[in-house]
């Protein structure tokens, strides 16, 4: 049985934790506490509010700590805000959070709320079916280091890339009723 974790300060955090409890094998964990994140296996970050995320971890003293294990080890997937959390760099803004992912960000990339979309694709490295991505507000990927690996592009703008332990995805796949991108994760656990 693997425990993964869902960071519960703000956000989509319900979503992730109803589709990890869909897959066998996986115990959801709603994440508040510093002591939790040694009693999980692997964390998501979920979308929501990237500033508000970055204060929260803040002020409950999160955010180094947090940092600490995922250079250590800790598998961890940052799914649009998360994304944002994750990067060494925010274009436009002097504010980094977490900076453990060689990844370049732009925040709300793909505009407002009536900006937002989704579309069908496939992404060999997770799965040989048509998938459902939703965009929301979402950042993209600009520009990676040389050891991230690009999973997707939408128009040759980044939106699914990994380093190491760490995955990172513009869109939600919590939205939808796909588990291919939960499934993915688990396996990198």
């Amino acid at each position: 049985m693997k425990r993964v974790g869902v960071l519960a300060l703000q956000g989509g955090v319900e979503e992730h934790l109803e589709k990890l409890s869909q897959i066998e094998n996986v115990i959801p964990v709603s994440v508040k506490y510093l002591q939790q994140f040694d009693e999980i296996d692997g964390l998501i970050i979920p979308g929501g509010e990237s500033t508000a995320l970055g204060l929260l971890l803040r002020e409950f003293k999160l955010l180094e700590p947090l940092r600490k294990k995922i250079l250590s080890g800790l598998p961890v997937w940052g799914t649009c805000a998360g994304m944002i959390l994750l990067a060494k760099e925010i274009i436009d803004e002097v504010t980094r959070h977490l900076e453990v992912m060689d990844i370049r960000v732009r925040r709300n990339a793909y505009g407002t709320q009536l900006e937002s979309f989704s579309t069908m694709a496939v992404m060999d490295k997770v799965t040989n079916k048509p998938i459902p991505l939703v965009f929301i507000r979402a950042p993209y990927v600009e520009s990676v280091g040389p050891n991230v690996e690009v999973i997707y592009k939408i128009d040759e703008k980044i939106v699914a890339c990994r380093e190491k332990n760490m995955l990172a995805t513009s869109f939600h796949p919590e939205l939808t009723k796909d588990l291919s991108f939960h499934k993915y994760f688990i396996r990198m656990i």
